[in-house]
């Protein structure tokens, strides 16, 4: 797969707004990492130290009244996201594939997701 993403500099953009999730009362659990090198079936790792050739980087997100958002970036230029938005008593379930272009991008894409998942309040504060 073309790198088209500086998985490194994604990752930052993720570490980078871990205590504002946790500020607001968001459990960001580890980052993982998936070393496209490694023999099948391919190990998540949480030290990027493990990894020779990172295609992917993920993290899950969970909130209140069990809203949750896993997101996992690729290399070549998109993301896998879910999540389970439970905001107001009503419940949203989606399971999308956008395109990233960039790093900074990414953290777009991270805060955008926040919001729909976690609500509009959250999103601002974490900002």
């Amino acid at each position: 797969m073309e790198q088209l993403i500086d998985l490194d500099q994604a990752a930052a953009q993720l570490e980078a707004r871990r205590q504002q999730w946790t500020a607001v009362g968001l459990v960001a659990g580890p980052l993982t990492w998936r070393d496209g090198a490694a023999a099948w079936p391919q190990r998540l790792e949480q030290s990027r130290s493990r990894v020779e050739a990172p295609d992917s980087i993920g993290i899950h997100i969970t909130g209140p009244q069990g809203s949750e958002l896993s997101v996992v970036l690729f290399r070549g230029g998109w993301a896998d996201v879910d999540f389970l938005a439970c905001l107001g008593g009503d419940e949203e379930v989606v399971s999308e594939a956008p395109g990233v272009g960039s790093p900074h991008g990414f953290g777009d894409l991270l805060d955008g997701y926040v919001s729909r998942a976690f609500g509009s309040s959250a999103a601002a504060r974490s900002r």
